[in-house]
């Protein structure tokens, strides 16, 4: 059956398998993903050969009025991108759910580097919608630019610590060493009371930063899916918590997921000693790579673009081949095509709105 029996405990072990053990693999892409992202549904597909999985894809299911739906692997599929056929293979197994979902498209976007020659056999595919050069954050789910340091050096071997701090530009690593001479220090842990510490910091962030922020079970959930591979983390001065992380170890994948800082002593540089600290954590644990997150636009007057850019100095920015929707209902894509902008600019709307209020009601009590 080309398409997961989830109920079969064998199968599902194997198709895990072969997930976690993909170069191309994904924290998105693992079945876990399906407990944290529980208001989305599940289904998974792959393609056999000669008794062994070859490629795959985990696909979650988002039901919209009228009986519709939409499919989105995230940073899927996981197969051989070279291999043109192949790709073909997997993604006509998702056709027995499209059918059943009637969905309205098939959204992907491969953890897989831009690459000229793949983007116009994208572009060639008929019914597929391409979004890379000049797609701004109204027109994407992920980033497309990603930043990430290799914690490997050319022979495969981990770095050792002076080699990481070589990687960042000059500016970073004085404000590791410095954060680090002035006492500040990491601390990680696994409680309900670490996981409300960050949570509260976090959200902190959020608000002075006018962006929504996820809400404390949603990160209970990712704790439940990922258990010790999920490491909370914070940064602490004398008794002073400074700031605070979420990161997953997949499988060596280091993903920098969610993190925040509060006003309290940020000129000691605690964010930067954060990252510094999970990368340490990552070469103690043979990982190979550390994904800080993604930015829309390389963008120097960004702020979370250049503290970015300041670790990736010697690593450079990961441009991604971006999102492709494979289309099966024209006039109702069609539809989504402009409601869907207008919605993610609402939000962001709504949540600077939500930020300024509390603004004005702290500086009224205050």
């Amino acid at each position: 059956m080309p398409v997961l029996d989830l109920t079969d405990a064998a199968a599902v072990d194997r198709y895990s398998t072969f997930v976690q053990s993909h170069p191309h693999r994904a924290l998105t892409q693992d079945l876990r993903w399906g407990i944290v992202k529980d208001d989305w549904g599940q289904e998974a597909v792959y393609v056999e050969e000669d008794g062994e999985i070859v490629a795959a894809m985990t696909v979650l299911v988002r039901r919209l009025p009228g009986g519709f739906s939409v499919l989105y692997a995230p940073r899927g599929p996981l197969v051989d991108w070279d291999d043109r056929a192949m790709v073909l293979r997997v993604l006509a197994e998702a056709d027995p759910l499209v059918r059943r979902y009637r969905a309205i498209m098939l959204r992907i976007d491969p953890e897989v580097r831009f690459d000229a020659g793949l983007d116009s056999w994208l572009r060639a595919q008929q019914g597929w919608v391409v979004k890379n050069v000049g797609a701004g954050k109204d027109d994407l789910v992920q980033p497309r630019y990603t930043m990430v340091v290799h914690l490997r050096g050319e022979d495969g071997q981990p770095l050792d610590e002076e080699a990481l701090l070589k990687k960042y530009d000059g500016g970073a690593r004085n404000r590791v060493r410095s954060g680090k001479k002035k006492g500040l220090y990491s601390v990680s842990g696994e409680s309900d009371e670490d996981l409300r510490t960050f949570h509260e910091i976090y959200s902190y962030m959020a608000r002075r930063n006018e962006i929504t922020a996820r809400e404390l079970p949603y990160f209970h959930r990712l704790r439940e899916a990922f258990g010790p591979r999920m490491r909370v983390q914070h940064v602490r001065h004398e008794e002073d918590t400074l700031a605070s992380s979420v990161t997953v170890d997949y499988y060596g994948k280091l993903y920098y997921l969610y993190a925040g800082s509060n006003d309290v002593k940020r000129n000691l540089g605690p964010n930067q000693v954060m990252n510094h600290d999970l990368m340490v954590w990552g070469l103690e644990n043979g990982a190979e790579s550390y994904d800080m997150g993604g930015v829309f636009a390389l963008d120097s007057s960004d702020g979370l673009y250049v503290f970015k850019r300041a670790f990736c100095k010697a690593d450079g920015v990961t441009e991604l081949i971006g999102e492709v929707d494979i289309v099966h209902n024209r006039a109702m894509y069609a539809v989504l095509a402009r409601l869907l902008p207008r919605v993610q600019r609402g939000r962001r709307a709504v949540a600077a709105g939500v930020s300024q209020a509390r603004k004005r009601l702290r500086d009224r009590r205050g």
